[in-house]
């Protein structure tokens, strides 16, 4: 299986961000993976949310591919650890290239990013921001695939 993870721009918190490198070299040890960091909105207002969400939208196309596409959505679909490890077996099965998760910016993502989602992916009813939720998805992954080569993950 090979994952790929995108968003809009890099991960500006320091401290996440060694997170994300943490867990992306975590992961890279049990699978093949990668990180796109696409364009990001930048210089505008949330009141320009439309034109923000256009500009992810736009950068987030071109890297889409054949791949299977998880969007994650505040109003998508939550698992358990264990029952996202299961998805993914089966998912890596039906990809194409890859299994690609996308996160969108503050604003979440283009309405026509996520109708290219096999799965629209909630990681928590609570709100989270974009950066963390980056973290969250990575952390999940990874004890996803400890699960799955029966490796140990402390709880």
């Amino acid at each position: 299986m090979r994952l790929r993870f995108m968003w809009p721009g890099k991960t500006k918190n320091k401290d996440l961000r060694s997170l994300q490198d943490q867990y992306l070299e975590k992961i890279s040890r049990l699978e093949s993976c990668s990180l796109v960091e696409t364009q990001e909105a930048r210089g505008l207002t949330e009141r320009a949310s439309e034109k923000i969400l256009e500009i992810e939208a736009r950068g987030l196309e071109k890297h889409l591919s054949n791949d299977y596409i998880i969007c994650l959505f505040d109003g998508g679909r939550e698992m358990t650890s264990e029952e996202l490890a299961a998805f993914l077996e089966k998912a890596s099965r039906e990809s194409g290239p890859a299994v690609t998760f996308i996160v969108g910016g503050f604003l979440g993502l283009a309405d026509r990013i996520g109708r290219q989602a096999r799965l629209r992916l909630s990681l928590s009813k609570m709100t989270m921001s974009h950066e963390l939720c980056r973290v969250v998805l990575l952390e999940q992954v990874y004890r996803s695939l400890t699960i799955m080569k029966g490796k140990h993950y402390a709880k």
